[in-house]
């Protein structure tokens, strides 16, 4: 019974560290008024009819601290590179000027840092969620446990673990948020 509830614990810790793991894939993604070509990063293009990201499409690359530049490998990728990332909705619009596209990053004004930090926050709020939800099916593995004859001490303890692992994933969380909200909001 034991190796069962090692492996309950060992998987929760596996799948929070997951969703940690996209959490800060995902706020990588929100710019801190920096270029980086993770910007850009998911956004998909239709390449011949295939849903293809666009890193696969052209080179991408930092200009300067406000420019992205992206570089299709076929001339005639230029205009739905540029309708993705207008659809994207990422608060760039792109500069086609027929060879490349650039991305131009304003400076960020105080409304938008607010509202970037926002995102952020439900990024961090969905990576929450996940969390909890993996904490609950873990504590239904144990009950389903202790129903086939599994002791309560035993289960109340691996209870005990899970709880622990979800208040530790839950501060890593936290503290990326701060981390990202800090970052934001330094001019």
């Amino acid at each position: 019974m034991s190796d069962d509830l090692e492996m309950i614990i060992e998987e929760t810790n596996d799948l929070m560290e997951k969703a940690i793991a996209h959490l800060e894939a995902e706020l990588v993604k929100v710019r801190a008024g920096k270029a980086t070509p993770n910007i850009v990063d998911g956004i998909v293009v239709d390449y011949y009819g295939a849903p293809t990201l666009i890193s696969q499409v052209g080179n991408i690359s930092v200009a300067d601290a406000r420019t992205l530049t992206i570089q299709p490998w076929e001339k005639n990728m230029l205009h739905p590179i540029e309708r993705a990332i207008i659809g994207a909705n990422i608060g760039i619009n792109p500069q086609n000027d027929g060879n490349m596209i650039r991305l131009f990053l304003p400076p960020l004004t105080e409304e938008r840092r607010k509202e970037l930090v926002k995102r952020a926050l439900g990024e961090g709020e969905q990576s929450k969620v996940a969390i909890r939800s993996l904490r609950r099916d873990a504590m239904e593995q144990i009950k389903k446990l202790q129903k086939i004859g599994l002791s309560e001490d035993v289960s109340k303890d691996a209870e005990a673990n899970i709880q622990e692992l979800t208040d530790k994933f839950i501060a890593l969380v936290d503290k990326h948020l701060a981390s990202k909200e800090k970052d934001i909001m330094t001019v």
